[in-house]
């Protein structure tokens, strides 16, 4: 199986150790894992905002730099999300049949992290050590774009040596939304406080989660409050991270 790491741009700019930790997982169940140097951004943020003409050419680039791969694996509910639901829709409104086409016979090679070890893989457990207190947020893409459901429990669960423990009113969004926590930031603010006090509450060493820009807004939140927890993507606990959280 020929696999290709989808980074994202917010990943390859600000956490590029959790695609390393997607490669060290991966090839420790014995895959090879390419990294296209042509891929960007995947148009998520030109989409959200209004400007979806100029999301176009970044889909068009997208479908091209991965085609030749069976699988397309990236540590972002959120972009996974917007491949999958929204380049369809791009190409079919302002794109061409063949680029429709390409979109089309790809959409179903991209997968998340986490959905690709448990589905595509049908693994749970990844041969990692986390022996630490751990508390999973489920990200609103994850939760409701992806639909990722227990997933990411059983991997954690998996792990050797990590207490898994509850996160209070888990399936309330952190505020971040992407440009919503610029443009509405009181309303974010207030949402991150309440997530930010159902974290202490959980008793958890380490939050960690399936989309680094949730895990920035909480941690930024986390930190300026003094909290002593820190925030991992899920994919640095399954690689083993040497032991501890960033």
């Amino acid at each position: 199986m020929r696999i290709a790491l989808f980074i994202t741009c917010f990943n390859d700019t600000m956490f590029p150790g959790t695609g390393r930790a997607v490669v060290t997982v991966l090839e420790r169940l014995g895959h090879t894992v390419d990294f296209p140097q042509e891929q960007t951004c995947c148009g998520q943020m030109h989409f959200n905002t209004g400007y979806r003409p100029d999301a176009v050419p970044l889909v068009a680039r997208f479908a091209r730099t991965f085609a030749a791969y069976d699988a397309v694996v990236t540590p972002s509910a959120s972009c996974a999300g917007m491949v999958r639901e929204n380049h369809p829709l791009l190409a079919a409104a302002y794109g061409h049949p063949e680029l429709q086409q390409q979109v089309a016979d790809l959409v179903p090679r991209v997968h998340e992290f986490t959905e690709f070890l448990t589905d595509v893989l049908g693994v749970t457990d990844v041969g990692a050590r986390f022996p630490h207190r751990v508390a999973y947020h489920p990200t609103c893409h994850s939760l409701r774009g992806l639909r990722l459901g227990d997933r990411p429990e059983r991997l954690l669960r998996a792990v050797d040596g990590l207490d898994l423990v509850d996160l209070p009113a888990a399936d309330s969004c952190c505020g971040f939304g992407g440009t919503f926590a610029v443009k509405n930031a009181d309303t974010s603010a207030a949402m991150l406080a309440d997530k930010a006090d159902a974290v202490e509450h959980s008793g958890a060493e380490v939050l960690c989660a399936a989309d680094n820009s949730c895990l920035l807004h909480i941690g930024g939140g986390l930190s300026r409050r003094g909290a002593p927890v820190r925030t991992m993507h899920l994919a640095e606990i399954l690689a083993g991270a040497g032991g501890g959280a960033r």
